[in-house]
């Protein structure tokens, strides 16, 4: 094993050099936890860690927007240093190259972008909003930040399995780190290791196909697996209607592949561990849910998508856990009043979206949407702590109301506007154009009832809308009234310049608005939620910027190069194609399904869809603001709001029954889980805990003890008390005389 940098050769055809200048991507978070290391030796108490941090995020940042620049549209490798390079053979499978290396192609520039981005920005505002921690506990959330974004873009930009399954394990443990950051309280600590031990589940299924990958490949690294002859074949069997020729193993990787995925981005049923995230601070919360940790299972679905095609069972079963996992945590959200907590639930619900997309083969839609929820989710969780932080720590939407009419709040307000616009799929806000084609191409994919999942994925947009709206008019629109949170433990210094509403507040409690640093990323993420939207008619023919992108990706090619209806992909006889798609970025139904092709009220998915989830998403709007909107809003119908803590839905509620209850108990799947998993294994562990104790080590301790009690047992014959060695004496005679008698007789 050899540790000098140097270049790699490319020896696949296709694959080029990259520049040694690439290597400051990943490198320059690593720095920053070897500074923020020494500032925890040497205990320093200043804002110091924050700053090293945004600077070499910022300075990734630069490096990969460079990268894009001189490299976008390439497929390039290169190497920080050779890790493993083993051989036992010279035979196909006996040797084993990973290197420390990164792998550069649209694919992996487009996650880059947004990570690097959004991490330097999150880092800034957490300068801020971890202010009140600033010394020892400043120090280690800024190292696992650090540590953490190094991780991801390990996973993103390894040009092997290897070094993306060290960087899955990698941001795992500082997920652990930082969900736990508050390591006295306890519910910190129980929420993170519950999400590391969820994550390890899907972990070992992420192993197992790293693992039957090499067997059956004889590789891990991506240019040689995608390029191979094997590879080709399998795909051009399924193009032809054969899968049945692709062999088990083959079609098994994508398959643990999916099970590692679903743990990594929360989907039915390891997706527990997320929502209890949230006891983190809330700058970890949009760092994991908004574009690192959860999207990393659809990133490796969209680069093994060549693998996951061969595979029989792997999409349709991504397609159909996608959507159960949108509409439950849809309806969980519905009913919860913690609006980090809500906030959570949207996140799984659109993650589904994500997956739903990916396995209709609308890898566009579904990545498009990746790149849109990662801004204005981001936006959405920054915004409610910008909240928790100025009433501390209040999240419950009953006790918070009006914050658009309170001096200092009007950014957070307007921030909290666009991001629910785009959460819900307002027509024409960046969400509404990646979720549609999401929706669109379900009912033109054929085969597995797709067409039932996109009816489902429509009910959960107008869902989505209704509890994404519930929140803003709650917490944002009506009467100026809070309580302080759990976190208030007397005046407040850091009052609305004076201005505190004392006939509102609890006390004297007076909320303080978030300072510059926080209002700057907010607005700097609105503008960006809102740009967004523009990507979708950059290269419209591709269906966006994004399509443009992953054209030239492992994301792409296994479809089809001129976007036809040569090439179509056959499974248990039904056709997945390639759509074409018309000068206006529509799917041509004509060209691309034929009598294949799917509709949707008899016209065409692509063309419809946009007014169809409009209906939608505004009439879950709609919804909300009759039950949750304030007094006067259009009339007098709509609205009716008049304190934080009551309002039309109350009613609603109280006629459902137990189903609001249970729906606020998330469906009690937590408890269920603890009924048939937890509790058994806990007390089987006690059983082998007896096992162990009693037997194992009763065995070895009994045969310890045994000298020990024959030595007792010899002990008082050795007293040294010489009648007592005369009474021993005779009655030894005695016995002997005794035994000599009864055998004579």
């Amino acid at each position: 094993m050899m540790i000098s940098p140097l270049l790699a050769a490319a020896d696949t055809a296709g694959v080029g050099v990259a520049p040694a200048w690439v290597l400051a991507i990943p490198f320059l978070p690593m720095l920053a936890v070897v500074l923020t290391t020494l500032c925890a030796i040497s205990k320093n108490k200043t804002k110091l860690p924050a700053w090293i941090t945004v600077g070499c995020l910022a300075g990734s940042f630069v490096v990969t927007m460079l990268a894009f620049m001189t490299l976008s549209g390439e497929t390039n490798t290169v190497t920080a240093w050779r890790w493993f390079d083993l051989s036992w053979g010279d035979g196909v499978g006996q040797q084993m190259v990973a290197n420390l290396g990164f792998y550069i192609d649209n694919l992996s520039l487009l996650w880059m972008m947004f990570v690097t981005g959004l991490a330097t920005l999150i880092a800034i505002y957490a300068s801020e909003y971890m202010e009140h921690d600033v010394g020892k506990g400043y120090t280690r959330f800024f190292f696992a930040f650090a540590l953490f974004v190094f991780s991801m873009l390990c996973l993103v930009m390894g040009d092997n399995l290897l070094l993306l399954y060290l960087g899955w394990e990698g941001v795992g443990l500082c997920s652990y780190l930082l969900i736990g950051y508050f390591y006295k309280k306890p519910e910190a600590v129980a929420a993170a290791k519950k999400a590391f031990i969820v994550n390890r589940i899907g972990d070992l299924g992420l192993a197992i196909g790293v693992m039957l990958t090499f067997v059956h490949f004889g590789t891990l690294e991506y240019a040689e697996l995608f390029n191979s002859a094997q590879l080709q074949g399998y795909i051009a069997a399924v193009q032809e209607g054969r899968a049945g020729d692709v062999p088990l193993m083959a079609q098994l990787i994508a398959v643990f592949l999916m099970i590692g995925a679903f743990g990594k981005s929360a989907q039915f049923p390891l997706y527990v561990w997320l929502p209890d995230a949230m006891e983190g601070p809330t700058p970890v919360s949009a760092l994991i849910h908004a574009a690192t940790m959860v999207t990393a299972g659809l990133y490796l679905i969209a680069r093994m998508l060549p693998v996951f095609l061969v595979s029989e069972w792997a999409l349709p079963v991504v397609a159909w856990v996608g959507t159960i996992t949108a509409l439950l945590a849809a309806t969980i959200g519905m009913a919860q009043f913690d609006i980090k907590r809500i906030m959570a639930y949207s996140t799984v619900s659109q993650l589904g979206y994500m997956f739903a997309g990916l396995a209709f083969l609308t890898s566009t839609g579904g990545v498009f949407h990746v790149v849109t929820h990662a801004f204005f989710k981001a936006l959405l969780f920054l915004c409610c702590g910008a909240v928790m932080h100025g009433f501390a720590g209040q999240l419950d939407l009953r006790k918070l109301s009006g914050l658009w009419h309170m001096k200092g709040w009007r950014i957070v307000s307007v921030g909290m506007l666009i991001g629910c616009l785009n959460l819900a799929g307002v027509p024409f806000t960046a969400g509404y154009f990646s979720k549609d084609m999401i929706l669109a191409e379900a009912f033109v994919t054929p085969g597995y009832g797709y067409s039932l999942l996109g009816w489902v994925l429509l009910l959960t947009a107008g869902m989505t809308a209704y509890y994404t709206f519930r929140v803003f008019f709650r917490v944002f629109t009506g009467p100026v009234q809070f309580e302080a949170g759990d976190e208030h433990h007397g005046s407040d210094d850091h009052g609305q310049d004076g201005h505190a509403h004392e006939d509102h507040a609890q006390g004297h409690f007076h909320p303080h608005a978030p300072g510059i640093r926080i209002n700057a990323v907010l607005a700097t993420l609105s503008v960006l939620a809102v740009l967004a939207a523009g990507l979708y008619f950059v290269s419209p023919d591709k269906h966006g910027w994004v399509g443009d992108m992953l054209e030239e990706s492992t994301a792409h090619n296994v479809y089809t190069a001129d976007h036809s209806a040569a090439a179509m992909f056959v499974i248990d006889g039904d056709t997945h194609g390639a759509h074409g798609h018309d000068d206006h970025g529509h799917a041509d139904d004509h060209a691309a399904h034929g009598a294949h092709g799917g509709s949707i009220l008899g016209m065409d998915p692509h063309k419809v869809m946009y007014y169809v989830s409009a209906v939608f998403g505004l009439t879950g709007i709609l919804i909300a603001a009759w039950a949750h909107g304030p007094k006067g809003l259009v009339s007098g119908f709509i609205g009716g709001r008049v304190e934080a803590g009551k309002c039309r839905m109350d009613g609603v509620a109280a006629k459902l029954g137990p189903i609001p209850r249970w729906a606020e108990n998330k469906w009690y799947v937590d408890e269920f889980y603890h009924f048939i998993l937890v509790r058994p294994l806990r007390v089987c562990s006690h059983i082998f805990h007896m096992i162990d104790k009693l037997l194992v080590d009763g065995l070895v301790n009994l045969f310890g003890y045994l000298p020990r009690l024959l030595g007792r047992g010899a002990q008082p014959g050795q007293s040294g008390v010489l009648h007592g060695y005369a009474l021993s004496m005779a009655g030894g005679v005695g016995v002997i005389l005794f035994i000599v008698v009864m055998v004579t007789l």
